[in-house]
């Protein structure tokens, strides 16, 4: 039987919205919406990960697991990658590294990549959607993701690149790729064993480190966009789209 986890990295000190997994969406910290969607998946071993107490009691209060982690990761991944090896003993076969700012995620969507890793045929793996508009595609806050072929039509793809600010005009098979990865146990081995690549630095985007080391990086298709909460203003958007529900 398959083993799987998701861990969910969450620290308090954001530059662009500190404090960001308590703000409260419909009077719950946001850490919370997020953990709901986790626990929702059915799958057994759901943590968050942070270096905050304040974090780890609010999950704690909730019912929920949370493991205080080092204050020195450079990403999330590192983040998940300590639960993985000091609590879970590396005896999971697919770590689900969700992201603990995006509240609004269908379930359906978690599902997606938990069934596409179970068939074992990439070390990682990715969602995206469509991009809908000319401002999405030079919106430097939106990560685009290139994949070989189109991935409406296939449900998935391998990716071939990931970046911000677009350098050409061709948007081929180019979609707004949503920060939640699939690792196997032994990709997030490799992948937090590799030095920080020179694109991963120069275009401040971790998974450019996998893509560099040849690592098979899958991206799935989802019908719906998340919104990740990156500043005040996508909080408020983020509110008006779950308070009005």
């Amino acid at each position: 039987m398959t083993k799987i986890a998701i861990i969910i990295p969450s620290r308090l000190d954001a530059v662009r919205l500190p404090n960001k997994p308590l703000k409260l969406i419909n009077n719950k910290e946001m850490i919370l919406h997020v953990l709901d969607v986790a626990t929702s998946s059915d799958v057994e071993n759901v943590f968050v990960a942070t270096p905050d107490q304040k974090i780890i009691d609010v999950v704690k209060n909730y019912g929920g697991q949370a493991v205080l982690t080092s204050n020195t990761h450079q990403t999330g991944t590192d983040r998940v990658f300590e639960v993985f090896d000091k609590v879970l003993k590396k005896q999971i076969d697919i770590i689900i590294n969700l992201q603990g700012d995006m509240p609004n995620l269908n379930i359906s969507s978690l599902k997606n990549i938990i069934n596409h890793m179970k068939k074992n045929v990439c070390d990682i793996c990715t969602l995206a959607s469509k991009l809908k508009t000319n401002k999405e595609i030079n919106d430097p806050d939106i990560c685009k993701v290139v994949v070989d072929k189109d991935i409406e039509k296939n449900n998935y793809a391998s990716a071939l690149d990931f970046y911000r600010v677009p350098t050409n005009k061709n948007t081929s098979n180019t979609y707004h790729h949503i920060g939640i990865y699939g690792f196997t146990s032994k990709a997030i081995m490799r992948y937090v064993g590799l030095k920080r690549s020179k694109l991963e630095i120069e275009r401040k985007l971790e998974q450019l480190r996998a893509l560099e080391d040849k690592m098979r990086l899958d991206v799935c298709y989802i019908d719906a966009c998340p919104l990740s909460v990156d500043n005040e203003n996508d909080l408020n958007k983020i509110k008006k789209i779950m308070e009005t529900k």
